[in-house]
């Protein structure tokens, strides 16, 4: 995999070569609409079984009405937790369609985190639409988002076997991880300086933890013994960790019209993302005028009626400083360590291509 920079937004994420193999021949947007055609029905089905209005709310969240209660087709996301599923599923020689349960579970995982982080983040935009927070008001997102947690474990849990128990573990564990690292993430706004170490442990909970459940619960499902699921999920976690890197660069210098978010999002949060983190501990002038600039941004009181400029001046400081570069390196870094864990689970080689495919969309995708 190569890095570019090209110092401006919306441009660059780390990209990997094309070389001849099977991967080549892998259609990800096909596995993508599998793994989404496959879930959708039984996620709705799971939904439906939530009181009024929380049926209403959860439908506007994953994009199925409108504000108004009207049907939409909206983005409801990538969809590459249930592909990643279904590809463990068939990884351990089980049918795809067994993984289901285990992806509908963890994308109502992931969906109770993002309504949860919408509100506590005070994000007013996702997927190119208001919050649920700023529609239908913070109550709603907590309950529903509370909601999508508990039915995640129901079905699982109405499974009755011992895989669906083993599974059920395994996604507890992970939204545990999840939780211990949205913890981590809110308390370093706090803190003027973090070290990598604990922005890759952060990371590595709150978006890791999850990515590994979804490689390893449908093998899980299909009677995979627990090295196998294990190795699933060591790919999936050293992909997530591929993951979020490239979600830190896209909030600092991502196209606004690609990914539904304010220009420099993460800026506007103080969030202590891997470009600011590598930036500060990166030492010379741009990461000491950074850490002069973010200091005195802790203390202010005007920080909310910053200028664009303004912003702009602190993200070319962090690219300055090697931020930007440092992230994209530890992206394709992180892709590495996932590829090579696949390696040590024997699986049919189509699935194998799958699975490299899905980790190469990942650290290249622009939104």
């Amino acid at each position: 995999m190569t890095v570019s920079s090209t110092g401006t937004r919306g441009e660059t994420v780390p990209t990997v070569p094309s070389a001849k193999s099977a991967v080549d021949t892998v259609d990800v947007a096909a596995l993508l609409e599998r793994g989404r055609a496959l879930s959708t029905p039984v996620l709705r089905t799971a939904v439906d079984r939530l009181a009024a209005p929380m049926d209403t709310v959860a439908a506007y969240h994953f994009g199925w009405i409108d504000a108004q209660g009207n049907p939409a087709d909206g983005d409801g996301g990538k969809a590459v937790r249930p592909a990643l599923a279904l590809l463990s599923a068939e990884a351990a020689g089980a049918k795809p369609e067994v993984g289901i349960p285990g992806a509908v579970a963890v994308e109502l995982v992931h969906n109770f985190s993002l309504l949860h982080d919408d509100l506590m983040d005070g994000d007013e935009q996702r997927r190119h639409r208001d919050t649920v927070w700023k529609v239908h008001g913070p109550a709603q997102a907590i309950l529903v988002g509370d909601a999508l947690f508990a039915l995640a474990n129901e079905v699982l849990l109405e499974l009755g076997t011992v895989e669906a128990g083993r599974a059920t573990r395994r996604l507890t564990t992970a939204s545990r991880k999840l939780i211990d690292g949205q913890a981590q993430d809110i308390s370093y706004e706090h803190r003027e300086r973090v070290t990598v170490e604990e922005c890759l442990e952060m990371e590595g909970n709150k978006t890791g933890a999850l990515l590994a459940c979804a490689c390893s619960i449908g093998a899980v499902l299909g009677g995979a013994d627990d090295e196998t699921a294990d190795t699933l999920e060591a790919y999936g976690y050293h992909l997530g960790l591929a993951f979020q890197a490239v979600d830190d660069l896209l909030g600092i210098w991502g196209d606004p019209d690609a990914t539904g978010k304010q220009t420099w999002s993460d800026l506007r949060q103080r969030k202590k993302s891997l470009p600011v983190v590598a930036a500060l501990a990166a030492g010379g002038p741009a990461s000491e005028r950074l850490g002069e600039l973010l200091a005195a941004d802790a203390k202010s009181n005007d920080f909310d009626t910053f200028s664009e400029e303004e912003f702009a001046t602190r993200a070319a400081l962090i690219e300055e400083a090697g931020g930007r570069e440092w992230t994209s390196q530890e992206a394709r870094r992180q892709h590495t360590v996932a590829i090579e864990a696949l390696s040590r689970v024997d699986m049919p080689e189509q699935v194998r291509a799958q699975l490299t495919a899905l980790a190469d969309f990942v650290v290249v995708r622009k939104r």
